[in-house]
């Protein structure tokens, strides 16, 4: 076992290496810094936000990785000197530590920038860190394109989809999600950036209801955020993306104007990129609907050239990784 810790030890070290060039000064920088489940090691992976560290154990049972958690925490205080806290979240634990329990420090950091957009973190709300990192590219796309547009963020989570698109100069960006909770965090990165909050742009509810609702109401955006749980059910509809994205897309396209767009994002590990492909060239049968481009999915999630060492369970091709980003042109007769 201290010899397979010492391996996995070595490819975080190198994993840690290749993204020394990400990180910031003041550090505020949100960074994936190994993902074991392409860089050796399924069972691990760690995160930045900020001055926090976040390990993820996957092990089964979790005192496998006792050891090589152990060793990581040490490397993590050697090369990053300036931490503040170190949070281990163990996804086969209890509920409290699958939120997380803190390793070395008492300070979680509650905020991250990126691309100069300041963003609310609760890194112990949930079982991740509240920020997805590998759609950093679609935010990056939002601040270059959504200025004067009118935006729909559905499944917002903690909005920060919505809140690049707010720090773009959107005309109105309204996000709606099942859970307030979830909601509040996204309105407390509206108050770090000195954006007004309009309660009546944060909706809570049911995805298919409210996407029923816009319909009746004749509301209509320039472009919907459609980036939908792995897997959900409430009494008005089910979320699997094993069985597809297409009656999601097609909820929407109807509040979408002309040549607007939809960002559908499919992040279902044991759906090939070949498959999700064909599922919205299939979409796109009709005319009315254009695959503009892909998104990629930023290295340091994906592991870079010389980290990623291990297949994907899937071959994500075309897309780069298995959260498989496309940004769809929406036509209307």
């Amino acid at each position: 076992m201290l010899a397979m810790s010492e391996q996995i030890l070595q490819l975080v070290a190198s994993a840690f290496q290749a993204r020394l060039p990400l990180l910031d000064g003041r550090h505020e920088t949100a960074v994936r810094l190994f993902n074991g489940f392409l860089e050796g090691c399924p069972q691990l992976v760690v995160e930045l936000f900020g001055e926090t560290a976040v390990l993820y154990n996957h092990a089964d049972p979790p005192a496998e990785l006792d050891a090589v958690v152990a060793a990581v925490q040490m490397l993590l205080l050697e090369q990053l000197p300036w931490l503040q806290t170190i949070l281990l979240k163990t996804r086969n634990g209890s509920d409290e530590e699958k939120q997380g329990v803190l390793l070395w420090g008492s300070t979680l950091t509650s905020k991250i920038r990126e691309h100069g957009v300041r963003y609310a973190l609760d890194l112990t709300m949930n079982q991740d860190a509240s920020f997805y990192l590998d759609t950093r590219n679609v935010r990056r796309w939002a601040l270059d394109n959504l200025a004067g547009k009118a935006v729909l963020n559905t499944f917002a989570y903690t909005g920060s989809l919505g809140v690049a698109a707010t720090a773009a100069g959107a005309s109105r960006v309204v996000q709606t999600d099942l859970n307030k909770r979830f909601l509040n965090v996204a309105k407390t990165s509206y108050t770090l950036n000195g954006f007004p909050i309009d309660k009546k742009l944060f909706q809570t509810g049911d995805f298919w209801r409210q996407m029923s609702q816009f319909k009746r109401a004749g509301e209509q955006f320039d472009c919907v955020f459609l980036d939908p749980p792995f897997f959900s059910q409430t009494a008005a509809g089910t979320v699997d993306l094993n069985a597809g994205m297409a009656r999601l897309v097609n909820k929407v396209r109807p509040l979408v104007r002309h040549n607007g767009h939809i960002i559908a994002i499919n992040n279902a590990l044991f759906v090939s990129g070949a498959d999700y492909l064909a599922e919205l060239e299939t979409l796109c049968a009709d005319g009315y609907v254009a695959i503009e481009q892909f998104i990629s999915v930023p290295e340091d999630c994906t592991g870079t050239p010389h980290t990623q060492i291990t297949p994907s369970i899937t071959d994500p091709a075309p897309f780069n990784h298995s959260t498989k980003i496309a940004l769809l042109r929406i036509c209307h007769k």
